[in-house]
């Protein structure tokens, strides 16, 4: 038996984990039992909290193979662990993709498939005892199917179940793996229809079923017990438990009492959250998530189930009138138009075309293995709309299904929703760590109070009691709840700017965020595109521009045909929809749309074509006939018509989409193609692109239009309507003249450069990711602001690796400026290690590139990336994973990243990003931080800026927490010398009355107006932080202490007695009451009790004012008129029960009366403490320290751009770089600075124009690529 059996779940995905094998021990498991009894039940709490001393400390290691319970653990950043059961199922084969019919009278004998096949037989399994529970929602139970195919050996499949996933044992890869579908067994597009379009039988589909599961995204919304259960066994509310059991047996029943009661308000308020939120996300994915279907069975027959019943290679026939898609499923006959608004954020109709089905002789790299992404446009996803269908009348519209369940992509983003990444962030890590802190001195404070009452022989009971006391005094069961507030209100400011937020803890991230990612087009730009002209060509040369082509003599031309027909456009409720590109091309011709209906097709035996024809009134004009005449002859008349016989629906990979068309009255068809000017003039014959195209193209792009191309070809006669249906886009695509460009523009949103601006002044990092055009990209930074006039634009081109040679990187530049760069000077910015204070330099290159050199580069030159993104503004022609990719290479060099999006392509980028703000409010917003209600990027410096002011509430509140339990320990301490402590009532008036008001309104404080350039620190571990905390601590500790020791130095002092009266009231009180006043056990009405609880209640308002810091990242306090008046009526109300004592109050409060001479000392005390307070951390720390010993500390959390200074004319380089070689002696934290200070004086950083940059084979130490550099 293997003991270091460790296995990898998932390689190299997003959720990859380790895996290690145990099996229950049970001489551990009564060991652990016992140790349960002896610890009350906190033995088992701990267990639950540490899954892995749970698995660790009950069972021993084994062998995957043979695994009762399996161990996880993320290989992420966060190495969460978790546990899982393995069960057992009997099932009558395999392998689910094995026929039934094939299936031998032995498992181990089952007949294999080609070498992807997965089976998950498992002879030495345990016996069925311990092995699995059939669940209702399994379908079939499998003894049922057994007993159906009884002459068949059962076979025992190991499982587990993880995340809403099944792990299948697989004995071939020795490893556990989940199926996701059909896509298991690698099919090629031909064997889709040639193996799995002809359905499954009854029995195969349910044997499928055991394997698969049922077809459903299954969010079960918990009972309120079980989230009750599950919320009070969090660390903090046992805590609180603990601290409320303690204070009960010391009698502190009022305060004991409050804790409940905001417990029980916490619990419910979180309880009503967390409920709401399974709610809805039930309801949004229960919605037509169970419809009836009808599905082909093997034997041709067509039979109705319900979508559950479904599995991944049933045939699924798809209604005429649309339906919501209960799977994944891909098209094989038939086409339809699908709202995918619910995946891609687009509510614009999408045209799905049939699975291409290449004859035996096209076989090859069209008859590539089926992929979702890959084959989209033909696949029909879970979840989105099916608005109407085309079909034959002889064959329906049929799909083939491929994934169900939680693999769908619905599925996926589900899960992604119920079992998200733990957001990471320096402030809780740093909040745990000072917890420890106040755990530790509350470990010294436990140690002397029970040295202390020892030495003062004081009862064990009391010790027990006191000691304990101390630690709930040190560590405030109220911390979580004040940290929260400030989130809370910040999410409530939002909501009402209209940003919506469904990960409340992200908003104090965003406070950091020193780098934000757009998407171009319908963000920065607006959403919809305008004809700014055309540019036709003929004979191999440009016409001049021509504003429209809506002209007579244009409407017979190949160029006009080309704009009417090459769109997927489709009518629904008789209004013209699809893209908006398309839209506008086809709308400019001002040709008319015609689709058959379902009568008009029902009448043929093929599918009637979408119809086109332009207006009559640019029809050239008939010649003049008679009225009888023109009646007679009016049906034979030819009408200038083309119908669409064929779409090849646009594709991001092709970058181009093509039809096929024929001329009414024609008998040869027509291909004609639209797409990026460079694609489409790499597929057209030599001799009909114009010379001059690349310098035209160019000069267009270069004012940021969006350039389109279109060209042409002539068919084959030969090509009938039933080929064309079954021929390769390949085929089609091939030897096409070259008929122009139509050139669109995409103006500015009117706030874009208004907010880039801000953002820039802010020192904010901004980068444009895009699926356009590089060129029009770049021009479009220029148009915004993003790179400034002056900037040098540097074109990183990736070659792959080709005959034989290495990956090369080409530098050019897109465009020459006015006025030469000096390049070879130092580009980076040192302001992360000057102390001086200096003009933020500005920029002087910027690094674009496409998203082909970005693949390129990320595989081949992993250390080159980092320096680029470095410098990186434009990242063009990008996918969606791509996009995801980059945000992970900006976040691996330490930058904080936003991204903001119109959601479409964005999703994954949008999740991944520190700050993902999504400008759609449709349903793919919901993988979105923050959804904006308004349509444009002004929504991401008002994000920051409450981000920003969330998170120095949160450093506040902290620290005044923190200063709050430390003021409290340092009474309680001095107290227990004597001994003493403060006294019930005492503590409910600090705690209640002081404390949680002053909290819940410091954090009211709006953000500041507007974006400064010096950023939040991210944590509470630095110089500034700990000075102001310790400083604050040192200064109450101090000023306490001068009390207690003063206040027993007074000649008037004397232990005190209900008899005592140094105030000279015996003269007003009446004896007998004096005699029935009773004694005070615990010693709580005393002078230095009564002197300290003064003291310490007017510390706690003064640390409160000095921590509530306002500009430059909040509105300044005094605009905080709650906290304001809360603060004012305490200071007055405490004053004036100092000076003017109210009996009823001393009595209530325990409060002794002291002489008025020491009362006006104790106020001297309490101004001096104030004054001090505020010393410090305003001149002292904000003026005096941040500027000369914490301003590299500044500078390193400034979130700076690395940025170009110029050199002033006399200063030598040389002795520049000196400079820096001794400022450099610290390391900056950031990794991008770090990388910033290396490329500050590597001479051959940034790249030359005109050179080449080259990639070596790994050398054998291991090191990264090495670099060879040739003109």
């Amino acid at each position: 038996m293997e003991k270091g059996d460790l296995k990898i779940l998932n390689k190299g995905e997003e959720e990859e984990m380790e895996l290690q094998g145990y099996r229950l021990c049970r001489w551990r498991l009564a060991l652990v039992g016992f140790g349960v009894l002896c610890t009350g039940g906190f033995l088992l709490l701990l267990l639950y909290w540490m899954p892995e001393w749970c698995v660790k400390s009950t069972c021993t290691r084994t062998t995957a193979r043979d695994a009762k319970v399996v161990l996880l653990r993320s290989t992420d950043e966060f190495r969460r662990w978790f546990l899982a059961r393995v069960r057992v199922m009997l099932a009558p084969g395999s392998n689910p993709f094995h026929s039934l019919e094939t299936q031998t009278t032995s498992p181990s004998s089952a007949p294999s498939l080609s070498s992807h096949s997965c089976t998950f037989s498992n002879s030495a399994s345990p016996p069925l005892a311990n092995g699995h529970t059939p669940h209702p929602s399994d379908g079939i139970p499998a003894q049922e199917l057994i007993a159906r195919f009884s002459d068949y050996q059962p076979t025992q499949i190991r499982y587990f179940t993880f995340h809403s996933t099944k792990y299948y044992w697989d004995d071939e890869m020795q490893n556990f793996k989940f199926l996701t579908g059909l896509e298991d067994l690698q099919v090629s597009c031909s064997s889709i229809h040639s193996e799995h379009s002809a359905g499954l039988s009854r029995n195969l589909q349910e044997y499928r079923r055991l394997f698969f599961g049922v077809n459903e995204i299954a969010v079960k919304v918990p009972s309120v017990f079980k989230l009750l259960i599950k919320e009070v066994l969090n660390p903090f509310y046992i805590f609180q438990l603990f601290s409320v059991i303690l204070w009960s047996v010391d009698e502190y029943y009022y305060y004991a009492v409050a804790i409940v009661f905001m417990s029980v308000i916490s619990i419910a308020t979180s309880l009503y959250t967390i409920k709401k939120q399974y709610i809805m996300l039930h309801d949004m994915v229960a919605t037509h998530s169970i419809v009836r279907v009808s599905i082909c069975r093997a034997n041709n027959d067509i039979e109705e189930i319900l979508s559950t019943d479904l599995v991944p290679g049933d045939v699924m026939v798809i209604p005429s009138n649309g339906t919501i898609m209960p799977c994944d499923a891909v098209l094989v006959s038939g086409t339809c138009i699908v709202n995918e608004s619910m995946l891609t954020g687009e509510s614009v109709p999408v045209t799905k075309t049939n699975l291409p089905n290449p004859a035996p002789e096209q076989q090859g790299e069209v008859n590539s293995a089926y992929n979702t992404e890959e084959h989209k446009r033909h696949t029909l996803f879970c979840g989105t709309n099916v608005i109407q269908t085309r079909f034959y009348t002889s064959e329906l519209v049929k799909a083939v299904v491929v994934r169900t369940g939680f693999s769908t992509a619905k599925g996926q983003l589900v899960r992604n929703i119920l079992y998200p990444k733990p957001t990471d962030f320096k402030l809780y890590r740093d909040a745990y760590r000072f917890l420890l802190c106040l755990v530790a001195v509350a470990g010294i404070g436990f140690i002397y109070s029970i040295v202390l009452s020892i030495m003062n022989k004081v009862p064990a009971k009391r010790i027990i009691i006191k000691s304990l006391d101390i630690i709930t005094i040190t560590v405030p069961p109220a911390l979580p709840a004040a940290m929260t507030a400030g989130i809370v209100y910040a999410q409530r400011r939002l909501k009402h700017i209209g940003i919506f937020c469904i990960s409340p803890q992200r908003i104090n991230i965003c406070g950091q965020i020193n780098l934000v990612c757009f998407d171009k087009t319908g963000t920065l730009t607006e959403d919809g595109l305008d004809l700014w002209g055309v540019q036709r060509v003929e004979n191999g040369s440009f016409h001049l521009s021509e504003e429209n082509a809506y002209k007579e003599n244009l409407v017979k031309t190949q160029f006009v045909a080309c704009m009417a027909t090459c769109h997927s456009l489709t009518k629904i409720d008789g209004q013209l929809s699809g893209d908006p590109l398309d839209l506008k091309m086809f709308e400019a011709t001002g040709w008319i749309l015609e689709e058959a209906t379902e009568e008009e097709t029902s009448l043929h035996n093929q599918i009637m074509p979408t119809v086109v024809q332009p207006p009559k009134q640019l029809l050239p004009p008939e010649a003049n006939l008679s009225a009888e005449q023109d009646m007679e002859l009016y049906e034979l008349s030819p009408a200038y018509e083309i119908g669409i016989v064929r779409q090849f629906p646009f594709s991001s990979a092709h970058q181009r989409m093509s039809v096929v068309a024929r001329l009414l009255g024609e008998k040869r068809m027509d291909a004609y193609m639209k797409g990026a000017p460079e694609v489409v003039a790499s597929l057209c014959k030599k001799e009909t692109v114009p010379e001059d195209f690349a310098e035209v193209l160019e000069c267009y792009t270069k004012q940021g239009f969006r350039v389109i191309a279109l060209a042409h070809r002539r068919l084959e006669a030969k090509l009938s309507w039933h080929k064309v249906q079954n021929i390769s886009r390949d085929h089609i695509e091939t030897n096409m003249e070259f008929l122009g460009l139509v050139i669109m523009q995409n103006k500015l949103k009117a706030e874009t450069p208004g907010v880039l601006q801000d953002l820039h002044k802010a020192n904010i990092r901004t980068v444009m990711v895009t699926g356009d055009n590089m060129l029009t990209a770049i021009s479009v930074a220029r148009d915004c602001g993003m790179i400034p006039p002056k900037d040098t634009v540097i074109i990183a081109d990736a070659i792959l690796p080709h005959d034989g040679q290495a990956a090369k990187i080409t530098w050019r530049y897109a465009d020459k400026p006015s006025k030469t760069t000096q390049l070879e000077e130092i580009n980076i910015s040192l302001e992360d290690v000057n102390p001086l204070e200096e003009p933020k330099p500005q920029e002087m290159y910027h690094f674009a590139m496409n998203g082909k050199s970005f693949a390129v580069i990320s595989e081949h030159f992993p250390d080159m990336l980092q320096k680029l993104v470095l410098h990186g503004t434009v990242f063009a022609r990008m996918a969606p994973d791509q996009k995801t990719q980059l945000i992970e290479t900006l976040q691996g060099v330490d930058y904080f990243v936003g991204m903001c999006g119109d959601g479409a392509n964005d999703c994954g980028a949008l999740k991944r990003a520190h700050g993902g703000i999504s400008l759609s409010e449709l349903e793919a917003s919901v993988a979105s931080p923050f959804t904006s209600r308004t349509p444009n990027i002004s929504c991401v410096p008002s994000l920051i800026r409450e981000g920003r002011a969330a998170l120095i509430t949160s450093f506040c509140v902290f620290k005044f927490m923190a200063l709050y339990s430390i003021i409290q320990y340092i009474s309680v301490t001095l107290l227990y010398s004597i001994p003493s402590n403060l006294g019930d009532l005492q503590f409910l008036f600090i705690d209640i009355a002081i404390i949680l008001v002053i909290v819940f309104t410091m954090s009211l404080n709006p953000a500041w107006k507007e974006l400064v350039s010096r950023r939040p620190p991210s944590g509470l571990i630095s110089g500034p932080l700990l000075f102001s905390v310790l400083t604050q601590i040192l200064i109450c500790l101090g000023f306490q202490t001068i009390t207690f020791l003063w206040v027993r130095q007074q000649p008037w002092y004397t232990v005190w007695t209900p008899l005592t009266d140094v105030c000279n009231l015996t003269s007003h009180l009446n004896k007998t009451d004096l005699n029935d006043t009773e004694m005070d056990d615990h010693n709580i009405q005393n002078f230095e009790n009564t002197s300290l609880f003064y003291v310490s209640c007017f510390q706690y308002l003064i640390v409160a004012v000095v921590f509530s810091k306002g500009k430059p990242f909040r509105q300044p306090s005094y605009k905080n008129w709650p906290f304001v008046v809360f603060t004012v009526g305490l200071y007055c109300f405490l004053v004036f029960i100092m000076f003017f004592p109210v009996q009823s109050i001393d009595e209530l409060l325990e409060i002794v009366c002291v002489p008025f001479i020491w009362r006006v000392n104790l106020f001297l005390i309490i101004l001096v403490n104030a004054a001090v307070s505020v010393l410090v951390e305003t001149i002292v720390l904000d003026i005096v320290l941040r500027k000369l010993v914490f301003s590299r500390d500044k500078q390193s959390n400034s979130g700076d751009t690395p940025a170009a200074p110029t050199l002033q004319g006399g200063v030598d380089v040389r002795v520049y770089k000196f400079l820096l070689c001794c400022l450099r002696k610290k390391t900056p934290k950031a990794r991008y600075m770090h990388l910033a200070q290396e490329l500050s004086v590597d001479p051959d950083w940034p790249p030359k124009p005109t050179t080449t940059t080259e990639a070596k084979p790994h050398t054998q130490n291991g090191s990264s690529h090495q670099i060879a550099i040739n003109s």
